[in-house]
């Protein structure tokens, strides 16, 4: 029996003003057959001419589109919306857009998608989408460590209104951005107006022939040093919020023992997912010669993936971090005390792109 598909899933955030509901507007217009799921209608002004009619707390618009607000939380309102698509009641969707609030954190949501057992035996996570404000972006990211926290969990950044702002404001929010985030593709959306096929597809498996790609999915050559120092004296700028944030790489050559690994992740997420924020990994689990992937972002685990093959000839473990309020050094040293064999083995690569 074939496992079911599942419905993905992008996260829609982004900061106040960032321009989240102008390029919902056209997102409804080129992609049709998608569910928006956000707070309150009043709080997201939908052009007229795309609602077709409205029942309760839905909406049917324009391509097969449905919009629908959250009714209490978000696990029953996405069972109501499956259900209502299974019924017939509404259109046939084929992906869902959740929109956050301004100063949400992206965390519960991805909680709920991929914890709840029934949500994630329908749905799964593609990825988190972040709009950006090129004319305020600096401000707020200065501002409110919320900002720098929604653009660093992000698959992709979106820079609106990058036609009101000078070219080197720009220039250097791209920079920052990049600093912040070193993997997130930078996508320029003008009045909404983008190619939004670059916002699909952004988990591990290509969704055409559900084969895994790796590569695009870690962008571990993103991570790389910003010089030749030695780890831990990079010191951040006083009052700096970006200060706070490092993205990293490790590199472990001999395969890792599984309740090594399990140690590992747990002193991570268990007891600092709170700085935390994002990390990705390919391993090499002792005793297999499959590789395994993981995922988390803060306290949420993605579940793992065991990959038939190895993607290159290069088998060694490597993970990426983005963290905030933690030494590179401390994250080199949980993996290493915990995954390293009594024998002595040698200390994992470490490269460190320090903001």
């Amino acid at each position: 029996m074939q496992p079911p598909v599942l419905l993905p899933v992008t996260l829609l955030t982004g900061f106040l003003g960032s321009g989240k509901t102008t390029l919902l507007n056209q997102l409804i217009r080129h992609l049709p057959r998608t569910a928006v799921v956000m707070n309150e209608f009043g709080d997201v002004s939908l052009d007229h001419d795309l609602l077709e009619k409205m029942e309760g707390p839905m909406a049917v618009l324009s391509g097969g589109c449905v919009c629908c607000t959250v009714s209490g939380s978000l696990s029953p309102t996405l069972k109501n919306l499956f259900m209502a698509r299974k019924r017939g009641d509404i259109p046939g969707f084929e992906r869902v857009v959740i929109e956050t609030t301004g100063i949400a954190d992206p965390a519960p949501i991805l909680d709920t998608v991929l914890n709840d057992p029934w949500v994630r035996a329908r749905f799964r996570m593609d990825g988190v989408v972040t709009t950006v404000d090129a004319l305020l972006g600096d401000v707020q990211l200065d501002s409110y460590f919320e900002a720098v926290k929604q653009a660093a969990v992000a698959d992709r950044l979106i820079l609106t209104k990058t036609d009101l702002a000078k070219p080197d404001t720009v220039a250097a929010l791209r920079q920052r951005l990049g600093e912040l985030n070193p993997a997130a593709e930078q996508i320029t959306a003008i009045r909404g107006e983008m190619d939004f096929g670059r916002i699909l597809d952004l988990g591990l498996f290509n969704t055409r022939d559900k084969t895994p790609d790796v590569q695009k999915w870690l962008n571990e050559q993103r991570y790389k040093p910003v010089g030749q120092t030695r780890l831990g004296q990079v010191k951040p700028q006083s009052g700096s919020h970006d200060s706070r944030i490092r993205s990293f790489s490790v590199i472990i050559d001999e395969p890792i023992p599984l309740t090594g690994l399990a140690g590992a992740l747990e002193m991570l997420v268990g007891f600092r997912s709170g700085h935390l924020l994002r990390f990705k990994a390919i391993v090499n689990i002792a005793g297999t010669d499959k590789p395994t992937v993981l995922h988390g972002v803060q306290h949420v685990l993605y579940t793992e993936a065991e990959l038939e093959k190895w993607p290159s000839d290069d088998h060694r473990s490597r993970f990426v971090f983005i963290v905030r309020d933690l030494e590179p050094e401390f994250v080199h040293r949980v993996l290493s005390d915990f995954t390293n064999t009594a024998s002595g083995r040698p200390s994992p690569e470490i490269t460190q792109t320090a903001v």
